[in-house]
Order: C-alpha cells, then structure tokens, then sequence
C-alpha cells in the first residue's frame, strides 16, 4: 500500500465518529489492529486499538498517544492508521481496561 497518496487527517478530524473501526497497519503494511474508540479527541487524545484477534474475538485492547499513529485517508475516503510499532511490540503493552 502506498501511503504516500494518503492525505492525513487533520487535527480536528482525529474523533470517534472519524476513527472508529479504522484499520492499523504495522511498518511491513500487515493489519495489526483496529480503532476501538477514542478517549478525548484531537492531539491530546489517547487511542484504544484492538491488536490481534479475528473480527474483534480474542483482540487485546491497548492505549496508545494519537501521536503514535499516523492517520490518514486513501483514494476511497477511507480513515487508516500507520505506525512504526510491531504486532508484538502492541501486544506487550499493558492491557487497556475499561
């Protein structure tokens, strides 16, 4: 996937309504998680993602700082996250509890 023709949201874009569901991709471009929700909204928002699992079955959710994942949008207008950390790296993170 080339991401470079992806534009990034904007600050203000960075919501639930905007994220949720949104597809995480790892640095080889393998689906690592999804967007569970939001926990504030904009640069200081802290984002839960489902890592793992099948069609959210036995997915770990974990928090990670908005500024840890690159959101953008592709040709089709659809929100997707990229970061630099691995599947594992996600999975060793404590346990996001509700």
């Amino acid at each position: 996937m080339d991401h470079s023709k992806h534009i990034p949201l904007r600050t203000d874009e960075l919501t639930n309504e905007n994220l949720d569901g949104a597809n995480v991709y790892g640095p080889d471009d393998s689906k690592i998680g999804s967007i569970a929700h939001l926990h504030g909204a904009g640069a200081g928002a802290q984002v839960i993602v489902d890592v793992g699992g099948f069609l959210g079955i036995g997915a770990k959710p974990v928090a990670l700082d908005v500024s840890s994942l690159n959101f953008m949008r592709d040709e089709s207008g659809e929100v997707h996250a990229t970061t630099s950390m691995t599947k594992d790296q996600l999975k060793n993170l404590p346990e996001h509890h509700h």
